[in-house]
């Protein structure tokens, strides 16, 4: 008989807080560094992501802890996980 799966969770991705104005929805800026293909400088990029919370609110420019997870709204795709 196969063990049960450990719950599988998807990426996990660390960012800053940049909006807490939202019910229930902060929004949170993750960057990267990335080689530019031609000139091989390292260049920052970024994204934001839209995570859910449940609880407290983190305040605006504190570190965070996301992790993706099934689709909850239109555009959120992850939920907090540390940093509340």
């Amino acid at each position: 008989m196969p063990t049960k799966k450990e719950n599988s969770h998807g990426k996990q991705f660390k960012g800053v807080v940049v909006s807490n104005k939202m019910d229930k929805t902060i929004v949170v800026s993750v960057s990267r560094y990335v080689k530019h293909k031609k000139y091989g400088k390292y260049m920052e990029h970024s994204k934001c992501f839209k995570a859910h919370v449940e609880g407290t609110k983190p305040e605006v420019g504190v570190m965070v802890t996301i992790e993706e997870t099934r689709p909850i709204s239109r555009d959120k795709h992850f939920r907090l996980i540390q940093g509340a």
